[in-house]
């Protein structure tokens, strides 16, 4: 027992013992790494303490670049300032220097101003003290003295002067007519202007006399297709290898034409590629009346027309007037006037210009109601046209006053155009305004779609909107046609008018 307890107390002696041991080594290393850690921190301290250091250099390094370059950036700003104002001191200089120059000459001015005036005075009241004094030394006022001199050479006179007033009256008679039918010729020599009389038919050559069958159709539907869309009438007869199309507008024979060759060069022909070539011969035909615009202005020499005026001009290769061809007769008025006003001292570029465009109202003066006159005022008008060229343009009828040299002169150059032998006939344009006085009576009807006149005027045939006009409505519109057409035109034999009401319906299968 004794032992026992002997090691228990020394085994806790040793524990204790132990402890001590422990608490001691524990304390050395805790000092030992409490001297390393501040150690360090005074290093990283003194480290920090450097960098600032240098930091806190290079930006007063920095500072004093920056400060240095400001300096030379506002000392060269205050140099440019200081230059700039020197400059508007020397110009303000200068401009007092000239003001004050100004001022001197006015003063300068103004005495020799009231020095003439004064002048002027004294001369005038010398004037008027030599007539008082002629008055009195002749007992006559001036007036007086002037009649009885005029008086007293007319009586002795009096023969004489007639004969010489006769003498030059005649002897520049004939100067003058001589020198008008000297312009003239000159005019007419310079304008070599090439006519070609327009017709109402076009004939169209075929390879082989079978293709008119196939113009003409099953039952005549190609046929009749076609000239609905075209406006003219084929004429398929005996004459071997060939088909004339016969109309009185010259636009629509041509698009018939360029539509019917390319029907026979395509070699199908039924009615949707009708439809088809038919608005191909129309672009064709368009762009072709564009050709003809821009080549007149050319020929003749005339720039800066507007692109669509020059397109309405070129429609005037398809018009006529008493069978001339418009624009044709329209380079030749602006040709001749151009010489005319040369010769005369006029402005020729204005003559010239209201030459060529005095009758550009008779490309649409089927469409639009009016004189060509005044459709032609509105069109140059509308695209710009100076007043001097419409003023000068409008008078060639008489419907306005001549307000110009220029305009006598298209008066004059357009007379001569249209009146030499030759160049007109009457007998088709009346054949023509006919026509077109039986297509404006149709279409003046409610519900009408378009309207031609074919067979010579024989013929009426009116195209009328189905979804507007029914059957017996149509039936009532080819009465009333046919009485306005009895009333109003003079016509021998007969016309036929034959209203059109069709339905067309249209669907594609995708």
């Amino acid at each position: 027992m004794s032992e026992i307890i002997l090691l228990v107390i020394g085994g806790a002696l040793c524990l204790i013992a132990g402890a001590v041991i422990g608490y001691y080594a524990r304390q050395n290393l805790a000092k030992k790494r409490a001297g390393s850690l501040e150690a360090k921190l005074q290093k990283r301290v003194i480290d920090v303490k450097e960098e600032t250091a240098a930091m806190i250099k290079n930006a007063e390094k920095k500072s004093a670049e920056i400060l240095e370059k400001t300096q030379k950036d506002v000392d060269e700003r205050r140099r440019e300032f200081l230059k700039a104002q020197q400059l508007l001191l020397d110009r303000e200089s200068l401009l007092a220097e000239r003001i004050a120059s100004f001022e001197e000459k006015e003063k300068e001015l103004q005495n020799k101003g009231e020095k003439l005036k004064a002048i002027k005075e004294s001369l005038e009241q010398l004037r008027l003290e030599a007539e008082g004094k002629l008055e009195k030394v002749a007992s006559l006022s001036r007036e007086d003295a002037k009649k009885e001199l005029l008086a007293l050479v007319e009586i002795e006179n009096e023969k004489e002067i007639l004969e010489r007033m006769k003498k030059l009256e005649q002897g520049n008679q004939e100067k003058l007519q001589m020198r008008a039918k000297e312009i003239v010729s000159l005019a007419i020599q310079k304008c070599a202007v090439s006519q070609a009389q327009e017709l109402t038919t076009t004939t169209v050559i075929l390879a082989n006399e079978e293709l008119k069958g196939r113009i003409i159709g099953k039952e005549g539907r190609n046929i009749r297709a076609f000239e609905k869309l075209t406006g003219v009438e084929l004429i398929v007869d005996e004459t071997p290898e060939s088909v004339v199309i016969s109309g009185f507008n010259p636009i629509r024979r041509q698009i018939a034409k360029v539509a019917l060759d390319k029907l026979i060069a395509d070699g199908r022909i039924q009615p949707a590629k009708i439809e088809e070539k038919y608005e191909e011969a129309k672009a064709e035909i368009a762009t072709k009346i564009k050709e003809a615009g821009d080549k007149a202005a050319y020929e003749v020499g005339i720039i800066g027309l507007s692109e669509k005026l020059i397109q309405i001009l070129g429609r005037l290769y398809y018009r006529t007037s008493y069978g001339q061809n418009v624009l044709l007769h329209s380079m030749e008025v602006a040709l001749i006037a151009e010489t005319i006003a040369d010769e005369l001292g006029a402005n020729s570029q204005v003559a010239k210009r209201a030459g060529l465009l005095h009758d550009i109202g008779k490309a649409i003066d089927q469409q639009i109601q009016g004189s060509h006159i005044e459709i032609g005022i509105k069109i140059l008008e509308k695209f710009g046209e100076s007043e001097a060229i419409i003023k000068a343009m409008r008078a060639h009828h008489g419907d306005y006053p001549v307000e110009s040299l220029e305009a006598t002169i298209v008066t004059v150059a357009d007379a001569i155009s249209s009146s030499r032998p030759g160049a007109r006939k009457d007998t088709l344009e009346n054949y023509l305004q006919r026509l077109k006085d039986l297509e404006d009576i149709a279409n003046k009807f409610e519900g009408v779609e378009k309207t031609y006149a074919i067979q010579a005027g024989r013929e009426i045939r009116v195209f009328v909107k189905s979804d507007r006009v029914d059957d017996l409505q149509a039936a009532k519109i080819a009465r009333q046609i046919a009485a306005e057409i009895e009333e109003e035109l003079k016509y021998p034999g007969e016309i036929k008018v034959v209203v059109i009401r069709e339905n067309r319906v249209i669907e594609y299968a995708r």
